[in-house]
């Protein structure tokens, strides 16, 4: 049986929140009056640290156990308060996100956490499965959505690769361009020396055009690496002509040297020289 309730005929979970049978809830730790719960690997060991913000008491265990058997160490928040008075005692590797909690929504929160500069992988795992709910979600800071119901195979394996993906470039968080310069980690920019307050979609678009430096970036792959939805499927010209003209607005406006260039029948490149 799957982690916290009943299987799908396609092997996804689905929380049945009237059932108590088949779900053995393990101890991992005291919970406070705040919601919050501090856990261990299954082995007692301090691995990697995962924050899951979920307020359903039955998903948040079965996560938590599931995790922490897969060898990370997990905590759980009830409350978005709760979550924040984690970041506060340290930062998590990754955070699992519900969008519909107690004491606010999770999209909004997420942004406040990018704002803040807090740059670890977010991977929202929610019942809200429209396009226009997946599409926000990316466009405030998430790296990842996953909807509800789900396969905990599947969850686990987009943690791992977003973990991968943040250890890859930890030797390498810093992208120059000019004077140009793009910190991966705290999610910050500067232009000539002057800080440039960007979006989460912006920063992220921003990101992948300094990661292709000099090299033309096709609509399809900002589509595919920012959006995370394919663009044959999912048209988002006009999406991605936004940010872009936003960009050259925060990054290339009054300065001599433009960096954002249109590639003609291509997409876009990050760049010294005119175009």
């Amino acid at each position: 049986m799957p982690l916290g309730g009943s299987a799908t005929k396609d092997g996804k979970v689905k929380i049945r929140s009237d059932s108590t049978g088949g779900l053995n809830l393990l101890a991992f730790g005291a919970k406070n009056t705040e919601g919050f719960e501090v856990m261990k690997s299954s082995d007692g060991k301090e691995t990697a640290g995962l924050l899951v913000v979920e307020d359903d008491a039955r998903v948040a265990e079965s996560l938590a156990r599931g995790l922490g058997e897969a060898g990370f160490a997990v905590a759980t928040a009830a409350r978005l308060s709760a979550a924040d008075a984690q970041l506060a005692r340290g930062a998590p590797a990754l955070i699992v996100l519900d969008l519909n909690l107690p004491d606010g929504d999770g999209r909004t929160w997420l942004r406040r956490l990018r704002g803040a500069g807090h740059g670890m992988p977010v991977i929202i795992l929610t019942a809200r499965d429209t396009l226009p709910d997946r599409v926000a979600g990316l466009e405030e800071g998430a790296d990842d959505y996953l909807t509800k119901p789900f396969a905990f195979a599947e969850l686990l394996a987009r943690i791992r690769a977003r973990l991968r993906n943040a250890a890859n470039h930890s030797d390498d968080d810093i992208l120059r361009v000019g004077d140009l310069e793009i910190d991966r980690l705290r999610r910050q920019v500067r232009r000539a020396g002057r800080s440039v307050e960007l979006t989460a979609r912006e920063f992220d678009v921003l990101a992948l055009l300094a990661q292709w430096r000099g090299q033309p970036v096709s609509r399809d792959l900002l589509a595919r690496e920012v959006w995370k939805v394919n663009r044959r499927l999912t048209p988002l010209d006009n999406v991605i002509d936004v940010h872009i003209s936003h960009l050259r607005d925060k990054i290339d406006r009054d300065q001599p040297a433009k960096l954002i260039q249109t590639v003609r029948g291509v997409g876009f490149r990050l760049a010294e020289g005119a175009e």
